[in-house]
């Protein structure tokens, strides 16, 4: 006998995920409540009924206010944070075949340390003491990358005595100024975009600026040109890896630019940290995989020429100041027992020598 779960307010299902460690609930017309736990997406409860249309729009009047239902009638979607009593929330409302779907990202309210974490803090401390150029924090979607430069960000808003102004779409940890002043900005809300709130930026003495998402040309041309003018950035990018991060970067600008990009990227970068997360071997968690690129003159001699596909020789020989390959990255969670074979074969950026490494 199927067995119909259905609350009328999203908060149920948040509050839920939130006591079991989820990272993301699914509700959408024709299809069970669902969450990603561990990084496995599954049906809350098995045997469970789909929700249907009329059960959306009870959930989506629980929780969305009229700006969103606005952009949700104009447009087809709605993303925005949302917060209950217990955690926030960075949520998606869109209109499909079938009727209205919304999937929440849950957002730990708790600002986990570089040290929680286990990120290798001698060698990423040393980056944030910059004060000017570019860190970049990489990864597709729920690799990890707002837990890590929240950590970061933490870290900074500790050590140093400066101006930090953070520009999200949308704001997701609460940071309190701590030795620095803090200002937190989100992208729809206090600014139209972030080219316009990069802009903005400038004029406000800021030291250190987070950029949510550098996702165009014109919001990556303005925090390369800000990392230049004497001001440290951080920014997040969905790339895999090192050298497809600076591709990703110098592709976006048009061919007669790109030598000068080049040379200003070269200049101007401090490092790119790559993750991933990977499902634990025991099933029951998560842990990191971790590139680092360290910028080194051979780093932006490789940049400045464009040889962005010797970037994991130069990694390999750079370990002595923190810099480490994805795939050196996988090979040690596998020989401590965290991971499966299966796993770091399926994540390898080089498989032919990830399979000599298994069968050796």
């Amino acid at each position: 006998m199927l067995e119909n779960h259905f609350y009328e307010h999203v908060d149920a299902y948040l509050n839920m995920a939130v006591e079991y460690d989820a990272s993301d609930i699914h509700l959408s017309t024709g299809a069970p409540p669902t969450w990603r736990r561990h990084g496995k997406l599954m049906p809350i409860w098995e045997n469970t009924a789909a929700l249907t249309a009329d059960q959306l729009d009870i959930l989506v009047a629980s929780f969305l206010d009229k700006k969103g239902y606005d952009s949700l009638t104009a447009k087809g979607d709605a993303d925005y944070a949302y917060e209950n009593e217990n955690a926030r929330f960075r949520a998606s409302v869109v209109r499909h075949r079938l009727g209205k779907g919304i999937v929440f990202r849950i957002i730990n309210t708790h600002i986990r340390t570089m040290d929680e974490l286990n990120l290798p803090q001698e060698f990423l401390v040393p980056l944030t003491r910059y004060h000017n150029g570019l860190i970049l924090i990489t990864g597709s979607v729920g690799s990890g990358k707002s837990t890590t430069m929240a950590a970061m960000l933490d870290f900074i808003n500790k050590d140093r005595n400066d101006h930090i102004l953070t520009l999200e779409d949308p704001v997701e940890f609460v940071h309190k100024s701590q030795n620095c002043h803090l200002t937190q900005r989100e992208i729809g809300e206090h600014s139209e975009s972030f080219p316009r709130a990069l802009r903005a930026a400038l004029r406000e003495d800021p030291d250190v600026i987070v950029v949510g998402e550098m996702r165009n040309l014109e919001t990556i041309q303005l925090a390369v040109t800000a990392a230049e003018t004497g001001h440290l950035v951080l920014g997040t990018l969905h790339t895999g890896n090192a050298p497809r991060t600076l591709d990703r970067i110098l592709d976006v600008f048009p061919i007669d630019q790109r030598d000068q990009i080049r040379i200003m990227v070269a200049e101007s970068l401090r490092g790119i940290i790559s993750q991933q997360l990977l499902p634990t071997a025991d099933g029951n968690g998560r842990c990191l995989a971790l590139e680092i690129l360290v910028n080194t003159p051979a780093v932006a001699a490789t940049i400045r020429d464009g040889n962005t596909y010797m970037l994991p020789g130069i990694m390999q020989t750079g370990k002595n100041i923190g810099m480490t390959t994805m795939d050196d990255s996988l090979r040690e969670l596998y020989i401590s027992g965290k991971v499966t074979h299966e796993e770091i074969l399926k994540r390898a950026e080089d498989q032919t020598t990830m399979k000599q490494f298994l069968q050796s």
